[in-house]
């Protein structure tokens, strides 16, 4: 199976704080990956060196054989890399139609002066063809109901859904999830699951996932890799990563206990991650 990312030896600092130091792990395509650690371990900051938010200060990341690591986040959505973000980023008085439709922006081909000529051109039938998509996704994540509410008047759980309908609107064959279920109940977990397998199963899509509820890791993670302050301490499949005694200490400072999911951090916290 061909690689999709590969993270080569990728260090971070902010000044004199090392928030990453040495971490490298590679994900195949179609696999759905998970990333986990205490707060503050480093897993923002790792997705966001992915997403060209951050720049690595040392190492290099390649999605599939192409060096992204000089790339800006526009140029590695072009290239089909999508995400959604730990604090909403939705254009809360836009309808949830408009904003999953400025997911589509990377794909539009006609210009501003084409689009002028909008009957003239293929500027309609470009724009139809779009809103098909966008459609199409909203009936996936059945936001038929809300289509046409604003962003903003919607609960938290149904906000976060309108996230990952804009993020899939770019089509990206590698999605980055930093923790897509946060502040959701039991039902909206389940939900939210369900539609992270079928990104992964159905679309075809690489799933590069942050997330704090390990029973979700454990039920549909193919492999996992573990942050402790920045680096590296466990890799592979989830039972046995999650059994190590190292990933244990991460979390509770002691061997011999059983792996409990510590508290969901704070934006501010995570952040600074």
């Amino acid at each position: 199976m061909a690689t999709s990312l590969e993270v080569r030896g990728v260090s971070l600092r902010f000044g004199g704080v090392r928030a990453l130091t040495d971490v490298s792990f590679a994900i195949k395509e179609g696999e759905l990956f998970s990333i986990i650690g205490p707060n503050g371990a480093g897993k923002t900051s790792i997705v966001n060196c992915i997403s060209g938010r951050y720049k690595p200060t040392e190492g290099q990341l390649f999605y599939g054989e192409r060096d992204i690591t000089g790339l800006t986040p526009n140029a590695r959505a072009s290239l089909g890399i999508g995400r959604t973000f730990q604090n909403l980023a939705l254009f809360h008085h836009m309808s949830v139609l408009d904003n999953i439709m400025v997911g589509r922006h990377h794909l539009l081909k006609n210009n501003f002066l084409t689009g002028s000529l909008y009957w003239l051109t293929g500027a309609r039938k470009e724009e139809l063809a779009h809103r098909h998509k966008v459609e199409e996704i909203i009936d996936f994540l059945d936001l038929q109901s809300v289509r046409k509410a604003a962003a903003g008047t919607l609960s938290y759980g149904l906000r976060k859904r309108v996230e990952l309908a804009r993020a899939m609107a770019l089509e990206p064959r590698l999605i980055l999830l930093d923790e897509p279920m946060a502040g959701m109940n039991f039902e909206e977990k389940e939900d939210m699951a369900r539609y992270i397998v079928d990104l992964n199963e159905e679309f075809g899509m690489t799933v590069v996932m942050i997330e704090h509820d390990m029973g979700v890791v454990m039920d549909i993670s193919h492999r996992v890799m573990v942050l402790d302050f920045g680096r590296k301490i466990a890799e592979g499949d989830p039972g046995a990563v999650l059994a190590d005694p190292h990933v244990k200490r991460a979390y509770l400072g002691e061997e011999d206990e059983v792996l409990v999911d510590p508290d969901d951090a704070s934006p501010a916290q995570e952040s600074a991650a």
